[in-house]
């Protein structure tokens, strides 16, 4: 009852005209609830209560409706300076030990012997070692949030008061007690749980004290990962600290903050971890940077000291950004200056000069052999080579081409020069099946051009040997084909001119420079059909020169490419028939020789029996692998070129340089387990001749990630971008095979992410090269480059 009416009837009348024009449905709602106010007080208590809470429900909706969307500010969150960290001592502290780069860890006081083991069985036995272990990820304990904009799946950090604390044991696990906490701010309520497993946290008394440490209305800080539940998103085993007042410092040192996530081994918790890398961060921050400060000004980069604090310790996400840059750009920095000095040295020893090129007689002679022109990449490509020849510096180029663009036949006219000029040449394959078929297509041309030319594999009878390596010797023999047998130390060249390396990224850096000795200073030709991103050339032959083909040959049919699921093989064996019966071949490609016990996957061995009995009972079925005899892979290539076989089905022995023209269909089982660039490289062994070509991926994978790599390769036939998205997707080391020597060894740096800095690294090093050649004026980068080419030599010894 008011002094003049009755709520009820200012509720009736208020309700029945609100202030302001409302949509129809509001309105309609708001009439009902006036009409029943009217008629008030015959209502029961039930009813009068009802009809409070309807009110009440349908102005709340009606407030947020028409309230302004005006965003609670995040909390604040006052964090303790990095350098007032407590360091766990007392007051009375020991003076800080002197930790220089070298010291062993076991030496480091507050690590010891025993943790010292442990970390060595991360291979981390040196200060710089464990300063260098960067972390793999970090906890973004910096995202402070309020309650209601809490994300489950996302890391955060809320500043909450205490509404209610509660302990007890589960009544499931008698081993498991829990402390639950009932936390609100002003946007929603939130219940957090810690959990504590041991028998000795059961006490009743122990219980207690923990639920008095978070009394009712105490300010608390907690970080942790976001849960869904029914009834809302969770805290789950979070972080905690209990806050003197809302505007108190913390003094955790990871709650609010971003916090580093460690590769670990046993023994080794990550806070244990961090703790022992907190006194060598300190120290680290007084040794020698190897890189001038004027240089780190220019390029817009911290010093070392403090990039290493940053990566470890950040302050927040702008300072790693920038602290992990100025890392990667060290590691960059130290891989061009290699590659660039290596360059320079090869470059500086004398050559040869191969004068001829174009118009030397056996290469017009070849020239005309060819049934086809070639074509204006091939024409340039080859100028480019003929303009290096000609000098008295050697060679060094890489040419690159995408499969079936005439590479070889570059090549060859290369040979031919050097040849001519009165030298000899080499031409080596990853392979004994590419040398072979290099071998016999150099057997079809070099008689007619009176070049003496011979095969020397692992497989090289030793009678044969002998013979060829005497003439080699004497200079009787002027073009050698092989392939790491080229290698050993017995072959021995009279007058070296020209080495060919084809399928580059298949041979390291140690086996190219082998053969480089072998000779006076022979020019380098590298080839390559699998196409390398930009960043990945520059990383694995930033010390070559780098020609593109980058035309395919009139006449080419594209490839159709499918993508069949794993209840879809009758369609392709359907294909195969229906190819067969025009003349055309095809080949069925399989990851592995023989059934594994680790992987699910159909074998070679498997697969033949099965089409050579079940599918194909008419056709003869060829089998081919790695680990057959030369003499048996050969006669399986020859029956199929010939036609003796229709159908081969091989490992990826086929994916470089097998040519069979008439082979017109490509099926690839599991395709999911190959990656993007191997699979244009067997699908380029299809389509050289003038049929249209197919090639089916079958797919057994029902990982949509798998599909949707797949996918690129349905949708695009050029080589370099289908490599780009291979690098994003599988990363460098996929992308080239194997992890072979040649590839950098980087710790931070992402060759698929970190373009524009490999780009500015090796500006800089070209500029500090140009400018001081022997690295005098800059004894402490030189000095790190010596050592990493030490570690690097160790590590290939010990491979």
């Amino acid at each position: 009852m008011g002094r003049r009416e009755t709520f009820s009837a200012f509720l009736a009348r208020e309700l029945s005209s609100p202030p302001f024009q409302l949509p129809v449905q509001q309105q309609q709602a708001l009439a009902e609830l006036s009409q029943a106010y009217v008629s008030y007080a015959d209502l029961s208590l039930a009813r009068r209560q009802s009809l409070i809470r309807r009110s009440r429900q349908t102005l709340h909706q009606l407030q947020c409706a028409h309230r302004p969307a005006s965003p609670v500010a995040p909390p604040r969150l006052r964090l303790l300076p990095d350098a007032a960290a407590p360091s766990g001592a007392g007051s009375t502290q020991s003076p800080p030990q002197s930790i220089r780069p070298d010291t062993p860890l076991g030496e480091v006081r507050g690590i010891g012997p025993k943790a010292a083991m442990r970390l060595a069985a991360l291979d981390l036995w040196l200060a710089e070692d464990l300063v260098r272990h960067y972390p793999r990820d970090y906890l973004d304990y910096a995202n402070l949030v309020r309650i209601g904009a809490l994300k489950p799946g996302t890391t955060a950090t809320i500043v909450a008061t205490v509404r209610r604390s509660h302990s007890f044991t589960s009544p499931r696990n008698p081993n498991l007690s829990i402390l639950e906490l009932q936390l609100s701010d002003v946007t929603g309520r939130l219940r957090v749980s810690k959990f504590f497993a041991g028998k000795r946290f059961s006490s009743p008394g122990w219980l207690k004290a923990q639920q008095r440490q978070y009394p009712a209305g105490a300010t608390v800080a907690v970080s942790g990962l976001v849960k869904q539940t029914p009834y809302g998103p969770v805290f789950q085993d979070p972080l905690m600290e209990v806050l003197s007042s809302p505007s108190a410092q913390i003094q955790s040192e990871q709650i609010g903050r971003l916090l580093p996530v460690y590769g670990l081994t046993e023994g080794l918790s990550a806070d244990r971890l961090r703790s022992l890398l907190r006194p060598l961060l300190e120290a680290a921050r007084g040794w020698c940077d190897h890189l001038p400060a004027a240089l780190l000004q220019r390029e817009g980069l911290p010093a070392l000291g403090e990039a290493l604090w940053q990566i470890h310790r950040p302050s927040d996400r702008d300072s790693l950004a920038l602290a992990r840059r100025r890392l990667v750009f060290d590691e960059f920095l130290l891989l061009q200056l290699g590659l660039l000095q290596r360059r320079r040295e090869l470059t500086n020893r004398p050559a040869p000069p191969l004068h001829g090129g174009a118009s030397s007689s056996r290469v017009s002679a070849f020239l005309a052999l060819l049934p086809f022109r070639l074509t204006a990449a091939q024409r340039r490509v080859l100028a480019e080579i003929n303009d290096d020849l000609v000098r008295d510096q050697p060679m060094a180029r890489l040419v690159q081409g995408d499969v079936g663009s005439g590479k070889t036949v570059v090549a060859i006219a290369s040979l031919l020069t050097a040849i001519d000029a009165g030298c000899q040449g080499a031409l080596m394959a990853p392979t004994e099946v590419l040398a072979e078929q290099h071998y016999r297509k150099l057997c079809e041309w070099l008689p007619q051009l009176h070049v003496s030319c011979a095969l020397l594999t692992g497989s090289t009878p030793m009678r044969r040997r002998r013979e060829l390596l005497t003439d080699l010797a004497n200079g009787n023999l002027q073009m050698l084909v092989g392939t790491h047998a080229l290698l050993e130390d017995p072959v021995q060249f009279n007058r070296l001119g020209l080495v060919v390396v084809d399928e580059q990224h298949r041979f390291g850096v140690h086996q190219r420079n082998r053969l480089l000795d072998k000779g006076l200073q022979p020019h380098l030709l590298t080839m390559t059909a699998t196409p390398i991103p930009r960043t990945l050339a520059l990383s694995l032959h930033g010390d070559l020169e780098v020609s593109q083909i980058d035309e395919l040959p009139p006449g080419r049919t594209p490839i159709r490419t499918q993508l069949v699921g794993a209840g879809d093989r009758e369609q392709a064996y359907e294909l195969i028939r229906e190819q067969v019966g025009l003349g055309q071949r095809a080949y069925v490609v399989l990851p592995l020789v023989e059934e594994s016990d680790k992987l699910d996957l159909r074998s070679a061995v498997d697969v033949h029996h099965q089409l050579s009995q079940e599918v194909f009972p008419q056709l003869v079925v060829g089998l081919l692998h790695g680990r057959m005899a030369s003499a048996d892979k050969q006669a399986a290539i020859n029956a199929f070129a010939t036609g003796a076989c229709q159908v081969l089905v091989s490992t990826t022995v086929v994916e470089v340089g097998v040519d069979v023209p008439e082979a017109s269909v490509m099926v690839i089982e599991h395709a999911d387990r190959f990656g993007l660039a191997q699979l244009h490289q067997l699908r380029g062994r299809v389509g050289r001749g003038a049929a249209a070509s197919h090639c089916l991926l079958v797919n057994d994978s029902r990982n949509a990630l798998a599909r949707q790599r797949l996918e690129v390769l349905v949708h695009s036939t050029d080589g370099f971008e289908i490599a780009e998205m291979d690098l994003r997707l599988r990363g460098p080391g996929q992308v080239l095979g194997t992890r072979q020597s040649g590839l950098p060894d980087l710790a931070l740096a992402s060759l698929s992410e970190d373009g524009e800095v490999l780009e500015q690294a090796r500006r800089v090093a070209r500029e500090i090269l140009e400018q001081d050649p022997e690295l005098q004026r800059h004894t402490a980068l030189a000095a790190v480059l010596t050592k990493q080419r030490h570690r690097l030599a160790q590590g290939a010894r010990l491979n």
